[in-house]
């Protein structure tokens, strides 16, 4: 074999394993992880005042400083779910951009949605329950209870070391697939109508049933110049609510802190490595297990996830691109008109009748307005989980008798946040997404990969994409939960992707142009 074919060979092989990683890169990154344990006895989200009995282990936080020239992002993921209420979260990035002189913009939080968790302020208000809070008065500053003072106190000693950190990193990724270890939770019957399919449903569906699932697992590694691992940044779409009981609160990590765990230790087995986890489309998506699973069943399903993760690193391939681009932009959601004045009254006698009944310990309370709800539930929850409903109801109906329904706002205007690190974008949402947006996202990306988040900053609850719009279950009309919004109307969701996918156009071209 001459050299002229050995060399061809060579240029063969390199081809096929991808390009080769980035020479002088501009992008710098540092991160770092640390820990809370909770004390049992803690209040929680749960709508009946259960506080936390046990706490199985402690709950992880990173922060990670990314910079590229003037430009510098700072990202906290965490594995606790409160952080995401208005005032919590607008809180901790303020004070957060303050101590890294940062624009607040550029401070991004990313909740793994995981429910075993507790309250970290008193006052904890989600985004879609600040609708009815007059401009001028604004949402409440956080009143932090000594676990969220903590989370805050630590926040900040953390990431006021990581300008000191920032060390030049190069992007690689791989996408594993992972289909074990979760379910499509929104149910279709024989006649057209939707429900939540928890596992007393799953039951009925055949063995082990998945439905329309995504199965992708991304995985993103920012290497040093030595090629060692400096953090890692991992994504799956699912509720995390394995060991999850809100009448039997556990505090846990669930299995995306135990992946990331897993991750971590294959990745460095000798010194700590912060590993990030994203969130994805969830919006009709859990984990198995809920209110049956426990802590050895949520440990499985983060080893296993952990197991697939670390099956793709064996494909991990360098970014072409080099360096971040960032952009916080809003986008204008159509929101439709309201019920009429006859289905809003019908509606309310339906659950002030369900409620008297559940509070009365009727065990026959397991359906009301196109909600559905398992025996695994106490009455007393189901009745607390139809009550808050009502005050929605009782606002539209309000409208609708005093001629006013159609003043309602007509678009929810968000803001999105939009990052390319290397060949890689992360367009994240303040919702629990459903899939068919996230798809988009993918399916539409200039970029090789494309991840796309849902639990950004805060909560604005479900959002459908267009084909789901419109269904009474209690995701797809989780407008009934807020204070107060008109339901989403057809394409609804799908415009987060088409803003999502014309920023990352834009990066691409950007940086392709350079």
């Amino acid at each position: 074999m001459n050299k002229l074919t050995c060399l061809l060979l060579f240029l063969g092989f390199a081809m096929a394993a991808g390009a080769a990683p980035v020479e002088h890169p501009r992008l710098r990154a540092a991160s770092l992880e640390f820990a809370i344990m909770p004390e049992a006895g803690g209040p929680t989200a749960g709508k009946t005042g259960a506080v936390v009995q046990k706490v199985a282990g402690p709950l992880k936080t990173t922060v990670t400083l990314l910079e590229d020239g003037g430009l510098r992002l700072c990202l906290v993921t965490t594995h606790l779910n409160s952080p995401k209420a208005a005032n919590v979260s607008a809180m901790f990035r303020r004070t957060l951009a303050d101590d890294l002189k940062l624009p607040v913009a550029n401070v991004i939080l990313f909740v793994s949605h995981n429910h075993t968790d507790l309250k970290v302020s008193s006052n904890h208000i989600e985004a879609y329950e600040t609708y009815r809070i007059p401009p001028s008065e604004g949402v409440p500053e956080a009143k932090l209870l000594p676990v969220g003072e903590e989370l805050l106190a630590k926040l900040r000693s953390h990431v006021r070391r990581l300008p000191a950190m920032l060390q030049p990193v190069t992007v690689w990724w791989a996408e594993g697939a992972e289909g074990r270890i979760s379910y499509n939770r929104k149910g279709r019957r024989a006649d057209g109508s939707t429900y939540l399919m928890r596992e007393e449903d799953r039951d009925l569906m055949g063995v082990d049933f998945n439905g329309d699932i995504d199965r992708q697992a991304p995985i993103v590694v920012l290497k040093n110049t030595r090629g060692e691992p400096v953090t890692a940044l991992a994504q799956f779409t699912s509720h995390p609510c394995t060991c999850y009981h809100p009448e039997k609160p556990v505090v846990f990590g669930d299995w995306p802190q135990v992946a990331c765990d897993v991750v971590a230790s294959h990745l460095s087995p000798t010194k700590p490595l912060a590993v990030s986890f994203l969130q994805g489309c969830a919006g009709e998506v859990n984990s198995k297990g809920m209110f049956r699973g426990d802590v050895a069943l949520s440990e499985k399903y983060g080893r296993m996830l952990g197991e697939s993760y670390i099956k793709a690193l064996g494909q991990l391939k360098p970014s072409r691109r080099d360096g971040l681009d960032y952009a916080a932009e809003k986008a204008r959601i159509p929101l439709g008109p309201l019920p009429s004045k006859k289905t809003l009254k019908a509606e309310i006698a339906e659950m002030e009748d369900f409620s008297r009944r559940a509070a009365a310990g009727d065990q026959n309370t397991l359906a009301c307005v196109g909600l559905n709800f398992p025996t695994e539930l106490t009455p007393a929850y189901r009745g607390k989980l139809v009550e808050a409903v009502l005050p929605w109801s009782r606002w539209a109906l309000d409208l609708r008798q005093t001629g006013k329904a159609d003043t309602v706002p007509k678009h929810l205007e968000v803001e999105i946040q939009v990052l390319r690190l290397g060949d890689v974008g992360i367009v994240g949402m303040p919702f629990e997404p459903f899939q068919g947006i996230g798809r988009q996202i993918r399916s539409r990306s200039p970029l090789p990969l494309a991840i796309p988040c849902g639990y950004v900053n805060v909560s604005h609850g479900y959002l459908t994409d267009g084909p789901n719009t419109g269904d009474r279950e209690y995701m797809s009309a989780h407008y009934r939960y807020t204070k107060f919004r008109p339901p989403f109307k057809k394409p609804a969701g799908d415009v987060l992707a088409d803003k999502g996918i014309e920023i990352l156009n834009r990066f691409a071209k950007h940086e392709d142009g350079k």
